[in-house]
Order: structure tokens, then sequence, then C-alpha cells
């Protein structure tokens, strides 16, 4: 997942920050630390002295957030209220230019701010968060709907023809969409409801992401019993202990929730009514009726949203979002999901009977349940495959998946190499951060990991900015990853399955984007791209895992230092397209709920969540028989808080794109240089200077196409 912090950005990240809010447990790291800032909040004032102006974690104290982010908000609207008033005639560079100049502080703080909010936060930070995020909101609304700088900007649109720069045509366009979108052209009255609603949506995500942390802490599965573990590893167990010892709950055990649906120790857990009380916990983790609860609020933010989009114009909230992005409208997107629903329904159909045969042949009497799949389709894969996820796991220690796995993919197609620093502060020490250069020895950045679960952490992965990249700022890409792996008893190895090692692939794919950035302004720069198309990249690296010549790179045992055998890797392989109908039919099911949320129009009423989840997985023709939705309404963060509204189906949109690419890849020779240099040049280093259709069929040579897709996700067939 890419994670988008902007503050000249609308639509669905109207406010920035409400992005990338997180848990409110108590944080360590970066809270007890000192600042030598003269006064709250000056450590912002200026661009960092470190190395690519990387944040000073070492010295930015909690009580610096609040000063700085409403003195950043006053220094840019000193600085857009100077533009507007500018009684110079309107021109590229005192309008457009200008507006991209401002707010320097304002990013600053919110890049840091939103990385902690996200992967480290404290009660401190979420009741900052829940302070400024309206504030901010506001902020936007006062940029976007200024009547004299939306004069400015369009004049500039007008005579944006006579600008010899491409890049500088493609700014002045998306400003004026922006906005267009903002509301500029309301009139003052509908201005106001808009500004309203806004603070109020805003404010909304925040508490929604932060019930939401709360919820998942707290529905996490404490066991006093460790018979119940059977099944599970000692180094299961050991983090399970460890899990409990944090919480202060020493004697007991603790498995916490992930942010999906289904968890990952469902595999391994034998006693079937254990399995049954972690998905519970799951399944019902923001429904309990108690101040963690969502419903209520998911139910006022899908009203607002669809009032938000009638007032501007549009039918729906889908529209709205849908407007600038690659599909352009909800009717596509509803078009290609149908295209997907019945053959991943047909798969996930045969895969269930398949996994009831393996139940009744192991002398067990009960009908296949959610809680189930995740066990015996596993032995499932083992008969049909002879694949172990267990056997795998030795061979992918996280490390050695990192430095000699997606680094080394990374230098292999484009060239770059990586240099780890160990004098850059951090928010947490176990993180790591690594200097990147280019091909010909130019440094092109500085790239962050972190990777282990944390109790004050948001759930999944995702990627972000520290820094973003611009040539009129001077400024170098500084880019972070976060993960959610669980971290290692003291002194074990940290081995991670295969899964786990797709996703460092995947948020190293958006971290490319990110570092490949080579724009002018800001606002095109890198991973400012719709939805629908910036998942392109981190999925289409997903596919180095397993080229032979990045996978015998990395993957040995850990202890022994072999490589993995031949015979596991064709076993991994062959199993790639294993349990696609599940795989598949769970993220086409979310996709369609949250559709269909945002297809409601503004006089649809209040909706009761449940009733409406249940009718909407209905009509959308994927209540799947034993495979539910990989997000439920109550807990599906993507949507209510991380920016992803109407536009979770992109993850689905950007497998298209990225399994043709690779179909492209396979074509003339697979992992080269040169084919790394292609891709590099005509996708990732392009950020939105062009229109997202043009540019992929520029690369690809024809128009996004399905049969790659259904080909390589296992659709087309049967096994």
């Amino acid at each position: 997942m890419h994670r988008h912090l902007r503050t000249l950005l609308l639509g669905a990240a109207a406010c920035a920050l409400a992005a990338a809010a997180a848990e409110a447990a108590p944080k360590k790291g970066h809270a007890a630390m000192t600042s030598t800032a003269a006064k709250p909040g000056a450590i912002f004032e200026h661009a960092s002295p470190l190395f690519l102006q990387a944040p000073q974690f070492d010295k930015i104290k909690d009580s610096d957030f609040k000063p700085a982010i409403y003195e950043a908000m006053a220094q840019q609207k000193a600085e857009v209220t100077r533009i507007a008033d500018n009684p110079a005639p309107a021109t590229f560079d005192n309008t457009i230019v200008a507006l991209e100049r401002s707010g320097r502080m304002l990013d600053r703080v919110t890049q840091v701010f939103s990385a902690l909010t996200g992967a480290n936060t404290n009660d401190t930070l979420d009741k900052i968060d829940a302070e400024t995020s309206p504030k901010l909101a506001a902020h936007n609304d006062f940029i976007y709907l200024n009547p004299k700088l939306f004069a400015r900007v369009q004049k500039v649109y007008g005579a944006r023809a006579s600008l010899k720069d491409p890049e500088a045509r493609q700014l002045v366009a998306v400003y004026y969409e922006q906005f267009l979108r903002a509301g500029a052209k309301l009139s003052p009255g509908d201005q106001t409801k808009l500004k309203a609603l806004n603070e109020q949506l805003s404010s909304n995500s925040t508490a929604f992401q932060q019930k939401l942390v709360a919820a998942a802490k707290a529905g996490a599965l404490v066991v006093d019993d460790k018979a119940k573990l059977a099944g599970l590893s000692e180094q299961q167990i050991a983090s399970a202990a460890q899990a409990a010892k944090t919480r202060g709950l020493d004697g007991k055990w603790v498995l916490p929730l992930q942010n999906t649906t289904q968890q990952p120790l469902l595999q391994d857990l034998s006693d079937r009514a254990v399995r049954e009380e972690l998905f519970n916990h799951s399944w019902t983790r923001a429904e309990k009726g108690d101040a963690n609860d969502t419903r209520e609020l998911i139910a006022n933010q899908a009203q607002l949203r669809a009032q938000k989009a009638k007032l501007l114009g549009f039918p729906n909230y889908a529209a709205y979002v849908l407007q600038n992005q690659m599909a352009k409208d909800p009717q596509a997107v509803q078009a290609f999901i149908g295209q997907l629903a019945p053959a991943a329904g047909a798969r996930a159909g045969r895969e269930a009977a398949d996994i009831q045969k393996v139940i009744e042949a192991g002398g067990e009497h009960f009908q296949l349940k959610p809680w189930d799949w995740e066990r015996y389709s596993e032995r499932v894969r083992k008969a049909k495959y002879d694949l172990n996820g267990e056997e795998i796991k030795p061979y992918f220690e996280l490390n050695k998946v990192l430095t000699d796995g997606v680094l080394y993919a990374a230098t292999q197609l484009y060239g770059v190499t990586f240099k780890e620093r160990h004098d850059i502060p951090t928010y947490v020490p176990e993180m790591r951060v690594f200097e990147v250069h280019d091909k010909d020895g130019s440094l092109m950045g500085l790239m962050y990991f972190d990777y282990f679960k944390r109790d004050n952490k948001s759930g999944g992965a995702w990627m972000s900015n520290l820094v973003g990249q611009s040539k009129l700022l001077g400024t170098k890409p500084v880019v972070f990853n976060v993960a959610n792996f669980s971290k290692p008893a003291p002194g074990q190895p940290a081995l991670i399955s295969f899964d786990d090692v797709t996703t460092m692939f995947h948020e190293f794919g958006h971290a490319l984007h990110g570092l490949f950035a080579s724009q002018t302004y800001p606002t095109l720069s890198g991973t400012n791209v719709a939805r629908d198309f910036v998942e392109f990249p981190s999925q289409f690296n997903e596919n180095w895992a397993l080229d032979p010549k990045v996978l015998s790179h990395y993957a040995m045992h850990y202890k022994t230092g072999q490589p993995i055998p031949q015979a596991l890797v064709a076993k991994i392989k062959k199993a790639s397209s294993f349990n696609q109908g599940y795989t598949m039919g769970e993220l086409i099911a979310a996709a369609e709920m949250d559709m269909q949320w945002h297809m409601l129009a503004a006089d649809a009423g209040k909706q009761d969540v449940d009733a409406f989840e249940k009718q909407a997985l209905k009509a959308g023709g994927v209540d799947y028989a034993d495979v539910p939705p990989r997000y439920r309404t109550s807990y599906f963060l993507h949507i209510w808080a991380n920016g992803y509204a109407a536009g979770y189906y992109a993850y689905l949109w950007t497998q298209m794109l990225a399994d043709d690419s690779y179909s492209w890849f396979e074509t003339h020779g697979g992992l080269t240089r040169a084919n790394g240099q292609r891709f590099r040049d005509l996708i990732l280093s392009k950020g939105h200077t062009l229109d997202y259709g043009p540019m992929f069929h520029a690369f690809y040579g024809k128009d996004p196409d399905i049969g790659p897709m259904l080909k390589h996700r296992g659709l087309a067939g049967d096994d």
C-alpha cells in the first residue's frame, strides 16, 4: 500500500494527515527524546541539517508537532494570500510555481507526523491528530476555495498552450482540475456547506482509524493455557509469550490481530475451537457495541461523502473519485470486477470441495468454515504440491531477503546500489537505513525499513516519503517502507513466510517509484499518481521474488547456508496459482463492497451497516460461500481513512497492469538491465507528468489486457 502526504491534494485525500493516523498505545523511541529547538515546533521551521534533510528523530519531541502544524499553516496562508493578491498579471511562475514553493514547513512537519501516527503513535499524537485534522481540512479549503487564487489559476490554465515545457503544461492542468474538484466554481453558500462537510469528513477519518487501532489491540486473543496453542512452532509460542509480556500479562500468550479478516496463525492452530475464537475476534473486532465500535461512524461517513459528491455535481462519491483515475468511472470498474468475479467464485468453489475432501479423509467430520480454510487448504497444498509452508521459512531470513533479494533485484534491473548507514536517527532502534546510488554512482536518495509489528503501529504494510523529490526545491527522495512481521524472540532469527517475502518486494516497488522520481514539480513527483496506477509498480515488483537469478541469491537456509533446493523451488512455482480462488475472491468481495458503499446517492439515507454489507456482497455476486471479504466494512481502513474510498479495486486493476508488464518482460528476455531501464524510463521515473493510459501504452505497446492476469492468477481454468 502507498500512503500519500502532500498538503495540496484533494479528493479522497482532502486532509493529508487523516490518511496515516494509527494506534493509541504507548510509544517507545522518539517520545522520550529531547529537543534542542529554542521553542516547541521550531525544529521544523527550517529544513533538517541532516543528510538529504532526513528527519531529526533523535531531537523531535511530541510537543513540537501541534505548534509546528499551526505555525506552518499560518505561514502557508500568508504565502497563498500574497499569491492571490499579487497585482501583477497571473503567470505560470508567479502563480503555479509560487504555489509549488508554498507550504514547505507544513510539508516537513506533516510528513514526519504522518510517519509517526502510522507506525509509532501514542495518546499524545492521537490527540494532536484528532485536533489538527479538521483544521488541516479547513486549511486545504482556504487554498482551493479562494476565489482570487482560482481566478489566477484559471487565467494561467487558459494560456497553458504557450508553455514550452510539457511538465509545466501538465502541472497547470492538474492544478486546475484540483481546484474544480475542490469546489472552486460553487456558489459561496455551497462552498460554506462544502467546508463544513470536509471538516466533518476529516474528523471522522481520524476518529475511525483511532477506534480501529484500539479495537484491533483489544481484539487480540489472550490464551491462558499453552495446550490451546497446539500446532504452533516454538518460535510462534515464544512470540505470543513476548506479546503477552509486553502487555503485562506474564504467564499468558497473546495472539495479536493483523488488519485482514484471516489471521496467519489459523493455518497452524490445531484446536478448532481456538481457531474459531481467533477468527471471530478478527471478524467482530470493531463491532462490540463499545467505544471502539466503528459502525455508526461509518454510516455517517458514507452519508457525508454522498452529500459532498452531490454538492460537486456527481451522482455519487464513486463517480467523483474515479473522474481523475485511470478507470474514469464506476461503470468501468464494475465491468472489470464483473469479468473477474465469476471465475474467482468458480475457482473458490473447486478449492472448497478439495478442502472438504481432505477434512473427511483425515477422519474429521465437520463442514468447512472460514476459520478452517487456512489450515486445511495448507493440507491440500501439501497433498497437491507436496509443499509445506514451515519447510520454506528457514530459507527466508528477513535480513537476507532484504539485502540479497529485494535490494539485489533492484541492482540487477536498474543498476542502483545501496550502502547502509548507521548514523541516521530513526524513530525505533530496529529500523535500517540505506543510501541509494544510481548506476553512475550519483546519490539518488535515502531508504528506511521498519518491518516489525508493534502495538502502537497500524496494521498492514505501506510506503511513503519523509522528504519528497523535486528539482524545483532541490530535494532528493527520502522514502520508508513499513510492514507488520512478527518480531522474533531475542536471539532468534526472523524467519518469514513467502507471503511476507512478497510483501517486501511489493512495498519496495512503491519505494522504487518514489526513488526514481525525476520531476521538477513536487505535485507531479514520484508516487503522486492515481490510486489505480500507484499500485502498479509495487505489484509488478513482486514478480522478481521468484526469478531464478534473484531467488538463488537470497533463499539460503539460515543455519546451513545451503541454497533452497530446486525441487522446493519447483513446488513453490507450481503452487503459485494455488488458492487463487480464495485469494482473488476475498479481494474482489472487498472491492465490490467498497464500490457499493460509494455508489450510494445522497438521498439513499443512513444505512444499517450490517444489513448493507450483506446486501452489497449479494448484489455484486460476490457473497462467496466460505470466502469472506478481505476486510469487513467495520475494519476497512483503506476506504474509511487511508484514501482508498471507491479505490480498493485499484489493487485488482493494477494486478492487470503488472501482469501485462511482466508478460512483456517474459517475451523480451526477462530480468535484464535493458528491460529494467526501459521500465524505469517509461513508468517508474515519470510520476504524473503524463496521463496514465498513454503512459502505460508507451511501455506495453497497447491498452491493458485482462488475459495475462487471468492466466497468472490461475483464473483461466483448472489447475
